[in-house]
C-alpha cells in the first residue's frame, strides 16, 4: 500500500470547497467554508489510504464499522476473513472493522466539473471477490450548491449475478467548527431508537426510544448506533453563529454518533445497514440483478 495515490480533485461554490483523494478510497479530505476547514485531519490522508486510519469524510465499503467475527455468508458458502490479509483491518477485539483498506481500492473519476465530480468503483478484482463475493459496481456522485456538499452513492448490480448484492456500507465525517472549544459545541439529535451494544461494539437486538434531543457535548465520549430514524433525519452540532447540518436522504436507515471524549471533532455517521447486518442479517439491504441502491446525504454550513 506504500505506493497509494494520494492526488485530489477539488469542487466549489463560492462558499465552500470539497476536496477528495480517488486513490484513498474516494475520501472526502477537506471540506472548507469560507476558507475554514469542518474536517478534522487525524493521521492525514496517507495513514488513511494504506491503514484504514480514518479523517475527513471516508467512505466505509464494502461494510460500515464492526462485524461480530470473520466470517458471514456469502453467496457459495461462508466468506472467511483472514486476518493477515492487508486488504483488512481489525479491531482491538480482532474484529474486521470499516471494509477494506481504502489504497486498495480502484477508483476511476468519470467526471469532474467546478462543482460536481463523478466516479466509479468496479468491484470484480479477485483480491477484492476473496472478502466480499458479490461482483458489482459503486458509484459516487458528489455535489456543491451554495454551502452545502451533498454526496450520493450507488450500488449495480449486474444483470447475471447469481445473488443479491448486500448493501452494508456507511460514512464517518470527522466534523469540527473551527477556532472552538467542544466543550461548549451544541448537538441535535432526531427522535430515533438507540440500539443498544455489547462490550464489543455489537448491536445486542436491545434497544431504548429517544425524543428529539438538544444537548451540550462538553467532556462526554460517544459511541452509540441509532436506528428507527425520524424522517427527515437531521443531526447538526453548533457553536456561536456556526452551525454544521448533516441531513441523511434515501438509503441511510442507521446512524452512528462518535466523538471519544475530550476529542476536538463529533462524527454523524450514515449507514445503510446497521452495525454487523452481513452477519446477523437484520434489515440487511440488498440489490437483486439488474438492480440499483442509493443513498445520499449532505452536509450544510451556516454562519
Amino acid at each position: 500500500m506504500g505506493g497509494a495515490d494520494v492526488h485530489t480533485v477539488a469542487i466549489c461554490s463560492p462558499e465552500l470547497q470539497a476536496t477528495f483523494v480517488p486513490g484513498a478510497g474516494m475520501l472526502c479530505s477537506s471540506l472548507r467554508h469560507e476558507g475554514d476547514e469542518l474536517l478534522a485531519p487525524r493521521g492525514g490522508v496517507r495513514a488513511y489510504a494504506e491503514h484504514g486510519s480514518t479523517m475527513g469524510i471516508p467512505l466505509l465499503y464494502p461494510w460500515a464499522n464492526r462485524l461480530a467475527g470473520s466470517r458471514y455468508p456469502g453467496p457459495h458458502g461462508d466468506v472467511a476473513l483472514a486476518p493477515d490479509n492487508a486488504l483488512l483491518k481489525f479491531d482491538a477485539n480482532g474484529l474486521p472493522i470499516h471494509g477494506a483498506i481504502p489504497g486498495a481500492l480502484p477508483w476511476e473519476l468519470l467526471g469532474a466539473e467546478a462543482d460536481r465530480l463523478h466516479a466509479r468503483l468496479r468491484w470484480e478484482r479477485a483480491d477484492l471477490l476473496a472478502i466480499f463475493p458479490f461482483a458489482h459496481a459503486l458509484e459516487l456522485r458528489a455535489s456543491i450548491s451554495a454551502a452545502t456538499l451533498r454526496i450520493e452513492t450507488s450500488v449495480f448490480a449486474p444483470h447475471d449475478a447469481p445473488a443479491p448484492v448486500p448493501v452494508s456500507f456507511g460514512y464517518h465525517p470527522y466534523l469540527a467548527i473551527p477556532a472552538s472549544d467542544r466543550r461548549d459545541w451544541q448537538l441535535e439529535l432526531p427522535a430515533c431508537k438507540r440500539v443498544l451494544l455489547d462490550d464489543r461494539m455489537i448491536p445486542t437486538g436491545l434497544g431504548e426510544e429517544l425524543a428529539r434531543r438538544r444537548l451540550t457535548l462538553a467532556d462526554s465520549g460517544w459511541d452509540d448506533a441509532f436506528s428507527e430514524l425520524e424522517q427527515p433525519a437531521c443531526f447538526a452540532v453548533s457553536s456561536g453563529a456556526t452551525r454544521i447540518e448533516l441531513d441523511l436522504g434515501e438509503g441511510y436507515s442507521h446512524a452512528q454518533v462518535y466523538s471519544p471524549g475530550g476529542a476536538p471533532f463529533i462524527c454523524f455517521e450514515p449507514m445503510s445497514a446497521l452495525t454487523n447486518a452481513l452477519i446477523s442479517r437484520d434489515a440487511l439491504p440488498v440489490v437483486e440483478p439488474g438492480g440499483e441502491f442509493l443513498a445520499s446525504f449532505s452536509i450544510s454550513v451556516t454562519r
